[in-house]
């Protein structure tokens, strides 16, 4: 899987970086809560399970030379928790926007660089869709080890990884 991720990050990266961006989005990593069966509430805000936070180093190291120069999450711990192991690999503070604020998250991917997102099983399709993805994603309640990695330019290209 790491060598596979190196070979997308290194093709990606051999264009131009005036012509493309690499943006890769992420579903929040397991939560405490998830064995319940319940989801969160908007109330709610359940740190990550010890499953989860495994899951996030993991992504630290998959991700930690994609060369990834900002990271968002949304408000709740669950994402911040999954993001904060590359975040202090990188020194990288990461940027908390509202879940419900796509069209917010999207201009701030504007400004170009390297990305990880980090976001919900409702809100990772719609980001794909807003970045230009034209393949519709949706994400079950199980579905935590999906990298999806979209290659911005004139046309967007998205490539599919799964890790654990």
């Amino acid at each position: 899987m790491k060598l596979l991720l190196a070979m997308v990050t290194t093709l990606a990266l051999a264009v131009p970086a005036a012509a493309q961006q690499t943006i890769f989005v992420v579903r929040h990593a397991e939560r405490a809560d998830a064995s319940a069966g319940a989801p969160p509430t908007m109330a709610s805000d359940p740190d990550l399970s010890e499953k989860g936070k495994a899951r996030a180093q993991a992504l630290a190291t998959v991700l930690q030379d994609a060369k990834i120069t900002a990271i968002y999450t949304t408000q709740y711990k669950r994402t911040v928790q999954t993001a904060d192991p590359l975040a202090r690999a990188l020194a990288i503070q990461p940027t908390a926007l509202d879940a419900r604020e796509t069209a917010g998250l999207i201009e701030k991917l504007k400004a170009g660089g390297n990305a990880l997102v980090v976001g919900h099983s409702n809100t990772v399709g719609p980001i794909l869709q807003q970045l230009g993805v034209a393949d519709a994603i949706t994400l079950g309640d199980e579905d935590y080890d999906n990298i999806f990695v979209v290659v911005r330019s004139e046309k967007p290209t998205l490539i599919r990884l799964h890790f654990h």
